[in-house]
This record gives structure tokens, sequence and C-alpha cells, in this order.
């Protein structure tokens, strides 16, 4: 099977990624072989990828499916990418900014969607997060994300890298950090690593989030303010009672809690 990606050349000469849509091109053979047996897709599957670019993943994902649907907002690539997959597959092709997609309105109560991509980097956080709240027609996602980010992303707690991002993930997905690639696998490379990583939303989320706006609340005090101990960090969210209640000593800092006890923190009676 081939896993070269298209031809980047047009009769204007070769298509230049836009620094506006943070467009790195992957054309590391090996690279994008890991990510496709990581995936690895069922021709009875629901495969959306988000930004394809020049499509170095949706053909060697067209070979596997036969069928592919793709969001990208980039109109100059659009007819490459078409004319590529013409020959392997059913490619429907959805020109859109992926951060306004409705995915809900596009599943239409069909399959439900793997989601995979590369996703720009100026933007993966809200992406991560427009997509968990469909996470409901959403089977997996596998993204190629700043290795920063999935260090946050995956990380423990009472580590460096644990966080806000970890606690407001952990209550909807698990997260696998699965293989880092080097920035000589783009086109222009990018000035830092990638990593690949996989999120399953929850069949049954791990513990209960009543209100998912003071969830957020709360989580984001605690750790706005990390060095901090939580009796100051979350004043006038978290009652003293509350720490009582919960059994969760107010002398510790945020990353020492873990995802499910700021769940019990932030479901405790707010003071008034």
């Amino acid at each position: 099977m081939s896993l070269k990606p298209p031809s980047q050349s047009t009769h204007h000469g070769p298509h230049r990624a836009r620094k506006r849509f943070g467009q790195h091109f992957l054309h590391d053979a090996t690279v994008i072989a890991r990510i496709i047996d990581a995936i690895d897709p069922l021709d009875h599957e629901r495969l959306l990828e988000i930004g394809p670019g020049l499509g170095a993943l949706t053909l060697p994902l067209l070979q596997r499916s036969e069928r592919l649907e793709v969001i990208e907002i980039d109109r100059d690539v659009i007819p490459l990418l078409k004319a590529s997959a013409q020959p392997i597959g059913e490619l429907i092709v959805h020109e859109a900014n992926a951060l306004k997609v409705d995915l809900l309105a596009l599943h239409a109560g069909g399959a439900p969607f793997r989601v995979c991509g590369n996703l720009p980097y100026n933007i993966s956080t809200p992406l991560l997060f427009h997509f968990l709240a469909a996470r409901s027609v959403i089977t997996d996602m596998h993204f190629m994300l700043q290795r920063e980010v999935v260090a946050r992303m995956a990380a423990m707690p009472d580590t460096a890298d644990y966080g806000r991002l970890t606690v407001m993930l952990a209550a909807h997905c698990s997260v696998e950090w699965l293989f880092d690639v080097g920035p000589g696998s783009f086109r222009p490379p990018p000035r830092v690593y990638s990593s690949i990583v996989r999120l399953v939303p929850h069949a049954t989320p791990p513990f209960a989030v009543p209100d998912p706006a003071r969830f957020a609340a709360v989580v984001a005090a605690a750790f706005s303010q990390r060095r901090k101990t939580l009796r100051n960090s979350v004043a006038g969210l978290v009652s003293p009672q509350a720490f009582d209640d919960t059994g969760i000593d107010p002398k510790r800092r945020a990353e020492t809690l873990s995802p499910a006890e700021f769940a019990h923190l932030a479901a405790s009676p707010s003071p008034l």
C-alpha cells in the first residue's frame, strides 16, 4: 500500500502552507503508516478527518475504508485533495472552519464518528473541547498535537504538566499518549515536537459533574494560582464546610488533587 502524500504541485507551482491556518504538511511515510495503524480504520466505520491539507493521511485512510469525510478550511487545497482521492474511494468534503461545524447536525442520526487529524496548533485546545461537546456521536479521536499539549493532557497528579487541561479532559474522556513525531516529518518543519494522542469519550463518566460550569470555575480558579493552597485559590467558590464534607485538606495545592476530588469539591454547596 502506497502511503505517499499527493503531489503538492499545481499549474501555478507548489501549494504553500498558510501560516494563518497553522498548516504544516506531514510527509514522512513511516510516521503516516504508524498513525494509520493506530487508528486502524475499518470499512464500515464513519471516519471524519479534520484539516486534511494535501491528503497525507486522507489517501491511506481511504485505501483502508473506501469512504471518508473531511473538514477543510483552505479552499485552494480542496481541488487537489479531490483529484488525488478520486481513484481511491469516496471523499466527502465539508468546506468549513472545524470550530464552527455542528457535529451533532452533521451526524444526522448516522453511525458515530471516528475523528482524526493534524490539528492546527494555534487553536488545538478550543478544537478539543468543541469535539468533546459532541462526544455523544463520537467513538474515538486520534489527533496530532504539540507534544507539550499532549503532555498536559495525559499528565498524572502531582507532576509539573498536570493542570487545568488534564482535569477538564478527564471528566469527558480517557487520554492515551501514543508516540512522538519530530519536526523533520513536516513541510515546513514546525519549531516544536508533535505527538499522537488517542481520546476515547467515557461510556460511563468516572465521576459525577452535576454542574459543569461550576466544576470548570473551581478548576480554573485552583490552577490560576497553583502555588497557593486551595483554601486561598478557591476562596469564594468553595466553603470551609465543603473541605470538611469531602475530607480534602484545604492546605493542599491544586496539582495534588485528582480529577475526581475536584468534582467532589465542585459538587459541594457553594458559599453564600
